[in-house]
């Protein structure tokens, strides 16, 4: 038998040993935690300046200022506004159709939003016009902004002899909704409808956007209809702009009458997929169903990185000068990675 002082001798010696074991222990974690604060603030500094760098929206700004003066020539003066009577604005239509375009690449599609970052940049840009004067100069604005768009697209696309025709359901409200929705209702022309949605099985109350595209994913021109309006109706504008090409189209556009009247007017060749209980069934040409998959790309794009089916807009003015702001900083990020021999469809990766 030991004695009870020996035991208590032999208890503190052990709990000694444990207290020094963790003393130590704590030590070298502290040490550890130190040296990775150290690097994690070093790393953390580094991102920070870049993503300052890549996300400074007055340096995209300045940016895409810089390309429209190129591309707008005689579409506006020395000042670069377009030609009118009356005083002459300080802060010029080309700076504001580059805001709307900065402001959407960026996905900034709220107006509230984007004031609320410019000033920060109140030194940068010291003739900022108000948030109520940037909304009704951008929808005066919108058909230079369009116009640029196009010239953009001649220089990227101008000699393309197939083309892809699709359209996308742009929702106002939902239908619930619809008769207290105050939009259009002062032009019945311009007012919203209900359409039905194929692809996603659904009724909507809005308007329908036809686009068409080029095979290397450019879009070439577009309108806003009723939702309530046919996908053949728009070939009626197709016929008056393009001939002597070839449009690919999906199962919504299968008339004979149509292709007939297209390839006799305007020598243009509508391609659309065999329905499979349709008389003479043909298989679909691979190569065309390959090409017709550009502008889902496009129209995913828009939905993706530029929130087209978001409504912010209180009048039907309004949601078309989005909408072409849409797809003219969609179109202006194309036209970088063109410049940039850059392939053209990443457009997340145009500003970087």
């Amino acid at each position: 038998m030991c004695s009870p002082n020996l035991s208590l001798t032999k208890f503190l010696e052990i709990r000694n040993v444990y207290l020094l074991a963790e003393l130590n222990y704590k030590r070298f974690m502290f040490k550890k935690l130190c040296i990775l604060l150290i690097f994690s603030k070093l790393k953390v500094t580094k991102l920070l300046i870049d993503k300052y760098r890549m996300h400074n929206l007055y340096a995209i700004f300045a940016k895409l200022l810089n390309i429209c003066k190129q591309i707008a020539g005689n579409l506006v003066n020395e000042s670069g506004n377009v030609p009118r009577r009356g005083v002459v604005p300080k802060f010029s239509d080309l700076e504001v159709v580059a805001l709307n375009m900065a402001s959407e690449a960026v996905g900034i599609d709220s107006e509230s939003l984007l004031f609320a970052k410019l000033q920060e940049y109140r030194v940068e840009i010291p003739n900022l016009i108000s948030r109520r004067q940037y909304n009704d100069r951008r929808k005066i604005t919108s058909s230079l902004c369009n116009a640029i768009r196009e010239r953009m697209v001649s220089e990227m696309d101008g000699g393309e002899d197939y083309f892809c025709i699709d359209s996308k359901p742009i929702e106002v409200c939902r239908i619930a909704r619809s008769k207290r929705c105050s939009m259009g209702k002062k032009d019945f022309r311009k007012a919203p409808g209900v359409g039905y949605c194929a692809s996603q099985s659904m009724y909507y109350y809005g308007y329908k956007l036809h686009a068409v595209c080029g095979l290397s994913g450019v879009i070439h021109s577009f309108d806003l209809t009723k939702a309530s309006v046919h996908d053949i109706h728009y070939l009626k504008d197709v016929k008056v702009d393009y001939s002597n090409c070839t449009v690919i189209g999906d199962r919504g556009y299968i008339s004979a009458q149509v292709q007939l009247d297209l390839f006799e007017t305007a020598n243009i060749r509508l391609e659309v997929p065999y329905r499979c209980n349709q008389k003479e069934w043909k298989p679909t040409f691979p190569a065309f169903a390959k090409a017709r998959k550009r502008i889902e790309t496009i129209f995913s794009q828009l939905c993706d990185q530029f929130m087209i089916i978001r409504n912010y807009a209180k009048d039907t003015d309004g949601l078309f000068a989005r909408i072409i702001g849409k797809i003219s900083a969609l179109t202006i990020l194309q036209y970088i990675n063109y410049k940039n021999e850059k392939p053209i469809g990443r457009v997340k990766y145009a500003l970087f």
